[in-house]
C-alpha cells in the first residue's frame, strides 16, 4: 500500500477519521510553506493538500484565488513544487497530494510530470478540471508511475458519475459538500449527512468531505458521516493576516482544534 492507503488504515484501526489540510504552495514563499506543511503535521493533520497556483483557478473563492496570486507573485513554480517536496520527505512522510488545474501538468508534460512528481514523494494528483471521463491518458501516467488519482464527487454528480469515480479513483475520493466554489460557510449543510450516506454505499476507498469547512464543530459534525475532512479556506485565511513564527503559531492552534473536533467525532 501506499502512504494514502497505509495513513487511512491507521486511521480505522485506531477508531479515528482523518484531518486533510489544505494550503497553497508557495504561499507566501516555498520556504514558509516548508515550515508549515511541519507544523500541521505536528498540530494533527493526517494529510496534506498542497494548492498548485494556477492564474484562473475557476473552482476557488477569493480566499485561495489571493493566496495563488500572492504564490505566483513570489516565483512559484510546478518544478519548485517538486523540489519542495523532495525537501519535505527527507523530514515526513505524511501523505502529499497535489491538488489543482490541468493546465500547468499540460504544459509541464503529462507522463514526465507524473514520474518527475512521484520520484519526489508526491502520493496523489487531484486536478479539479479534469473529471473521470478525460482522465485516461494522465491516469495511464500515474498508474504507471504509481501516483493515485483523486477525482471529486458533488451533490449533482448522478449514479453514473458516482460509479465512474469509483472505479477509476485510487487513494481517496473527495466530495464537494456544496455547489459552488471553495470558501468558508457558517453552517454544514443539512442534508450532507444523507447525502455522503448514500454515496459512501457505492464506493470502496474512503471518503472525505470538503469545501465550506471552517470551525471544529463543523469538522466534527461532517466527521461523523465521512472518513476524513477536509479543511483549506479558513487555513489560507491565516497566511493573509499573519507572517513567520506567529503564523506558525496561528496554523498550530487551528489545526490542533479541528484536529479535536475530528476526533470528538467517534468519541463514545
Amino acid at each position: 500500500m501506499g502512504r494514502i492507503a497505509d495513513r487511512f488504515a491507521a486511521l480505522k484501526a485506531k477508531g479515528e477519521k482523518g484531518l486533510v489540510t489544505f494550503i497553497t504552495a508557495g504561499d507566501p514563499d516555498l520556504a514558509t510553506t516548508e515550515q508549515a506543511v511541519l507544523e500541521l503535521e505536528k498540530a494533527g493533520a493526517d494529510l496534506i493538500e498542497l494548492g498548485v497556483p494556477f492564474s484562473d483557478p475557476m473552482a476557488d473563492g477569493p480566499t485561495i484565488q489571493l493566496s495563488s496570486d500572492r504564490a505566483l507573485a513570489s516565483g512559484t513554480t510546478l518544478p519548485g513544487i517538486l523540489e519542495l517536496v523532495a525537501r519535505l520527505r527527507v523530514k515526513t512522510q505524511i501523505p502529499i497530494v497535489l491538488m489543482g488545474y490541468f493546465n500547468p501538468i499540460f504544459t509541464y508534460g503529462a507522463e514526465r510530470f507524473a514520474c518527475d512528481a512521484a520520484k519526489a514523494g508526491v502520493d496523489a494528483l487531484l486536478v479539479v478540471d479534469l473529471p473521470p471521463e478525460e482522465a485516461p491518458e494522465l491516469k495511464e501516467h500515474t498508474d504507471r508511475c504509481g501516483l493515485d488519482l483523486i477525482f471529486l464527487l458533488t451533490p449533482t454528480s448522478d449514479a453514473e458519475r458516482v460509479a465512474s469515480v469509483a472505479r477509476q479513483g485510487s487513494g481517496f475520493i473527495y466530495y464537494v459538500s456544496v455547489t459552488g466554489v471553495t470558501g468558508a460557510r457558517s453552517a454544514v449543510a443539512d442534508t450532507l449527512a444523507e447525502r455522503v450516506t448514500s454515496v459512501r454505499d457505492a464506493l470502496s476507498l474512503p471518503l472525505v468531505v470538503g469545501f465550506g469547512i471552517s470551525t471544529p464543530e463543523q469538522a466534527r459534525q461532517v466527521a461523523q458521516v465521512a472518513d476524513g475532512v477536509v479543511v483549506g479556506s479558513a487555513l489560507v485565511k491565516y497566511f493573509e493576516k499573519y507572517q513567520g513564527a506567529e503564523l506558525l503559531r496561528e496554523l498550530s492552534s487551528f489545526v490542533g482544534a479541528l484536529k479535536q473536533g475530528v476526533r470528538q467525532s467517534s468519541a463514545g
